[in-house]
């Protein structure tokens, strides 16, 4: 099929919007690791998961062998506010970059949370809700998945309890307002209204926070109230698959013109937005009948994938979650305050560390000037200004469409943009000043991090 006849956005209608999720972990020959109770160190059983997740998400979380869920008519009818979300041809980029490569991007910001967080939130919400139980708590990096799941709670008319890393609370204000106008209450983690979150700060004194503080802070709470779950906005298989209707819209689009990538791309936190656009082509992968080439994107200040160790560790800080096994830098380790507050992760999803580790897609680690490089570049050509985020995966595309400028290949690139910068404003006032700094961690820096590791076999 001839460029002239793609679009620049191909929209799907509604009745072509996915009726169920896709998991991947069905086609897996290797299974992710179970998640072990940390005191026992047994497999979690479906008991023990619904004392800190709803019912019906706890099943969701331990099923690997159910290829298809059925989405509920009641989460795609919320959907259909902001689904089917296009796939952008990106042209001008194209043209800027002067590639031969064919540039592609799934946009997943064009919803009042301005990510593809969204996905997720309104289906734990709806099984919370489903459960009768009065709220949830959880945590937020960025603050986007903290402002989808209270936008999700009040559709629903439930609690919910935010305890956001402390510095994105100070880094983003913004941000944190939106979740208040939907009516979540929203803490600055680590905080002294919790055990653990004491204990945290009496450790590490004035500590920006990081993701695993905050998770502990949400679940002691949630354990601890009646009628509260925790919630999670990544890293889970649940959560992977939930987010699997962006992959399979993506896959979708491109089948209706016949376009088969090449290379997909995706930044990598804890795996929500990566896990769900490649869901549905690691399948055909995992099946042998395609050889898609699949990058993770990671920040070089928190390189889980890249120097991480494939093992057990905690999901948290304060160590009351269950044990994962995944490539981890430590659930001790509290990374350097970039401004990708979404991917400022210890770990990574025990599914997406088992594909990696058995060789079927790669992963890559970029510094944030080079980051925001890119995403100047890209909101100066194609309009939409990035999430921090997002630009990782930016960053890596143009660089693989550089390559085929060399070569003269090609190569169909696919792309995540999973949600927009406009709260990200002092990040991109740092770059534009000029003093936005890189940090390295150093293999000395790690060491603490390796040496939290729970010793098992």
């Amino acid at each position: 099929m001839s460029d002239k006849t793609i679009p620049y956005k191909i929209y799907l209608e509604e009745k072509e919007m996915p009726a169920q999720w896709y998991n991947v972990r069905a086609d897996m020959k290797n299974k992710p690791a179970p998640l072990l109770n940390p005191e026992t160190l047994n497999p979690m059983t479906l008991e023990e998961l619904s004392g800190v997740f709803c019912e019906e998400l706890a099943r969701q979380e331990l099923d690997d062998t159910t290829a298809y869920i059925d989405i509920p008519e009641e989460i795609r009818k919320f959907y259909k506010m902001y689904r089917p979300s296009p796939l952008v041809r990106a042209y001008c980029l194209e043209e800027k970059l002067d590639t031969p490569a064919k540039i592609y991007y799934k946009f997943e910001g064009n919803n009042t949370s301005g990510s593809h967080k969204l996905n997720s939130a309104i289906a734990q919400a709806y099984y919370a809700k489903k459960q009768g139980l009065k709220g949830v708590t959880t945590e937020t990096g960025a603050g986007q998945w903290g402002t989808a799941l209270s936008m999700a709670c009040s559709y629903f008319g439930l609690d919910c309890k935010v305890y956001m890393v402390k510095v994105s609370y100070e880094q983003k204000p913004f941000r944190r307002e939106v979740m208040r106008t939907y009516g979540a209450s929203v803490t600055p983690s680590p905080s002294e209204t919790t055990e653990v979150g004491r204990k945290i700060l009496a450790e590490h004194p004035g500590t920006s926070g990081s993701l695993g503080c905050a998770i502990s802070e949400a679940v002691e709470v949630a354990v601890g109230t009646e009628g509260y779950r925790y919630v999670l906005g990544s890293v889970l298989n649940q959560v992977l698959l939930h987010q699997s209707v962006i992959g399979l819209e993506a896959k979708a689009a491109l089948d209706k013109y016949g376009i088969e990538p090449d290379i997909i791309i995706g930044c990598a936190g804890g795996g929500s937005n990566l896990g769900g656009l490649i869901s549905p082509f690691m399948g055909e992968k995992l099946k042998g009948n395609k050889n898609y080439r699949i990058i993770a994107v990671e920040p070089a200040s928190c390189p889980s994938f890249t120097r991480g160790k494939f093992a057990y560790d905690f999901c948290d800080t304060g160590k009351v979650c269950p044990l994962a096994k995944m490539y981890t830098l430590g659930s001790g380790f509290i990374p350097s305050a970039n401004h990708a507050g979404g991917l400022r992760y210890h770990g990574m999803s025990s599914t997406l560390s088992q594909l990696y580790h058995d060789g079927l897609m790669e992963a890559v680690s970029v510094e944030q000037t080079s980051v925001f490089d890119a995403a100047v570049q890209f909101a100066r050509v194609e309009g939409i200004l990035p999430a921090p985020e997002s630009s990782h995966a930016i960053r890596v595309a143009i660089d693989e469409a550089l390559k085929c400028k060399e070569t003269g290949e090609e190569k169909t690139i696919v792309f995540g943009l999973t949600g927009t910068g406009y709260f990200d404003m002092v990040a991109y006032q740092k770059y534009n000043d000029g003093k936005m700094e890189d940090y390295i961690p150093t293999d000395e820096d790690l060491k603490p991090g390796f040496a939290s590791l729970p010793q098992i076999g």
